[in-house]
């Protein structure tokens, strides 16, 4: 038991690591447009996606959720809308990246659970308990003073921390293998992204193939890191609790945050330092409520196992 707990926390550490230094990654492609860093991002998933799918044997279960939306359009519809919504996020978070907005999007990311509650309060009718209600507020307050300090609505936080929430509420609708429903977002989108790399080539503005070899193997290999983590987190997180997954998720804009401020040099000023604290405390208490709910739930289980 120890020892899957210890793996599971190992398998979801790495993969938030990772995406906590996708920066790195993408600033190495700063030369090229972020819509065409986008565009190849969806193909090359796609294509990497379908490889590690026969890898994997998980090439059944693709066919049979195939099938499924076939025979249930909703679910297909529901599936399409998710694999917009991922690319939208995946389109502000590059384009923030490479515009030196990146403790803009750590703060989207930090917001981004207390978004998916709230979704969940709106869309699902769930209840709030006392400490989320406070949590809530204060990152309220946060948000504010980040949007007085910026003099600007913080839309790059704000549209990282909306379309990944709505994009996990959709997934959480239709309950599609982590893996199988990658590659059917990715393929849903692939033939727009195709379209626009078309019309990209006609104007004589493609990177792909016409820059360099390092460029070129720089945008193929966004496709391979977008699928890593992934398969990291889809097997760790059966290993642990849900609440300590939620933990484990900070690690991720924590190390965005590091990169936008000590690597990058991007202006950290006192009012988004205020900012941030109120943020945090929010996401403490936040952390703490959903804590003590996760583990009444293990304990609950544990209790119902031993009785059987």
């Amino acid at each position: 038991m120890k020892h899957n707990l210890r793996a599971g926390v190992l398998y979801v550490g790495m993969a938030y690591l990772i995406w906590g230094l996708f920066p790195l990654y993408w600033k190495l492609l700063q030369h090229v447009s972020s819509d065409e860093i986008l565009t190849n991002r969806i193909v090359w998933s796609f294509v990497f996606m379908i490889l590690l799918l026969a890898v994997i044997k998980k090439w059944r279960i693709f066919q049979e959720t195939f099938k499924e939306i076939i025979q249930f359009p909703k679910k297909g519809l529901a599936l399409f809308v998710a694999s917009v919504l991922v690319s939208g996020n995946w389109f502000i978070y590059i384009w923030a990246v490479n515009h030196d907005r990146i403790i803009e999007t750590s703060l989207g990311y930090y917001i981004n659970p207390l978004v998916s509650v709230l979704l969940g309060v709106l869309v699902l009718k769930e209840s709030l308990s006392k400490a989320q209600i406070l949590a809530f507020i204060l990152a309220l307050i946060g948000v504010l003073i980040q949007t007085l300090s910026y003099g600007e609505f913080p839309w790059v936080a704000l549209g990282v921390a909306f379309t990944f929430s709505f994009y996990s509420l959709a997934k959480k609708m239709i309950k599609v293998d982590s893996s199988v429903g990658l590659t059917l977002e990715t393929m849903s989108i692939t033939p727009f992204a195709i379209l626009f790399m078309m019309i990209l080539s006609q104007r004589g503005q493609l990177a792909l193939f016409h820059q360099s070899l390092s460029t070129d193997l720089l945008l193929i290999g966004g496709g391979i890191l977008t699928a890593i983590p992934l398969l990291f987190f889809a097997k760790g997180a059966q290993q642990i609790p849900l609440y300590l997954v939620g933990f484990l998720q900070y690690i991720t804009p924590t190390m965005t945050l590091l990169l936008g401020i000590f690597v990058y040099n991007e202006p950290f000023t006192t009012n988004q330092l205020v900012s941030f604290m109120f943020i945090w405390t929010a996401l403490f208490l936040f952390s703490l409520s959903q804590m003590k709910w996760g583990k009444a739930v293990v304990r609950k289980k544990a209790k119902n196992e031993f009785l059987a």
